[in-house]
């Protein structure tokens, strides 16, 4: 990829940064001890028109890791039952690695130097990918380790509203309390609302320069 189409893509738009759209459920709030029990991710692409649209989504269910913490609270908001026999979970390693693997490609291909996490309260979602990470020695994160983008905060910018729902609905976006508080659902719809933010900065008040 020449410099000039680097610049003129994705990765001039957000300094070298891939943006890629994370929603984790989790057993309750403790990344240090309580368990991973999905992850959705939702890669960000940039078309020649230089708009943002959701691309491909890589999902897993995640085992417990031993000795992890369950909230039974938790487990009834999200309506997991971590050990029922059809879920397919990985290993919290392996499930690193189902979601890594095609973010690390992505993040080549758009001439990225790395991708950064979105999410709506991303502190959250960040914080339990890192623990993951820590736990299972993975080496290769694709994802810079403190950085990141929050729909909340722009969602609280760009509409004047903080819950993904009613930012939703502020950005005429489908929403669907039944399938909501599931990984893939709520990063797919967390993708859009970046999107839908970030496109109408850039149509209203431009593009920023990169330099």
């Amino acid at each position: 990829m020449s410099e000039q189409a680097r610049q003129n893509g994705i990765a001039g738009r957000f300094r070298g940064f891939l943006p890629v759209v994370v929603d984790v459920e989790t057993a309750g709030f403790n990344p240090k001890t309580d368990a991973l029990l999905e992850i959705a991710a939702v890669i960000i692409r940039m078309d020649e028109q230089g708009k943002l649209h959701p691309d491909a989504t890589h999902s897993t269910h995640v085992q417990p890791f031993p000795g992890a913490n369950l909230e039974q609270s938790a487990l009834d908001f999200i309506g997991v039952d971590p050990y029922h026999p059809l879920r397919a979970a990985r290993l919290e390693c392996d499930a690193l690695g189902h979601i890594f693997k095609p973010i690390r490609n992505a993040v080549k291909e758009t001439g990225c130097s790395r991708a950064i996490l979105v999410g709506h309260n991303a502190f959250f979602d960040l914080g339990f990918i890192n623990a993951a990470v820590e736990r299972t020695g993975i080496k290769r994160n694709p994802f810079h380790s403190f950085s990141s983008f929050d729909t909340a905060t722009l969602a609280g910018l760009a509409y004047g509203q903080t819950v993904l729902a009613r930012a939703m609905r502020a950005a005429n976006i489908e929403w669907d309390e039944e399938q909501a508080h599931s990984a893939v659902y709520d990063a797919q719809r967390t993708a859009e609302l970046f999107c839908v933010i970030v496109n109408s900065w850039d149509e209203y008040c431009g593009r920023p320069v990169s330099t």
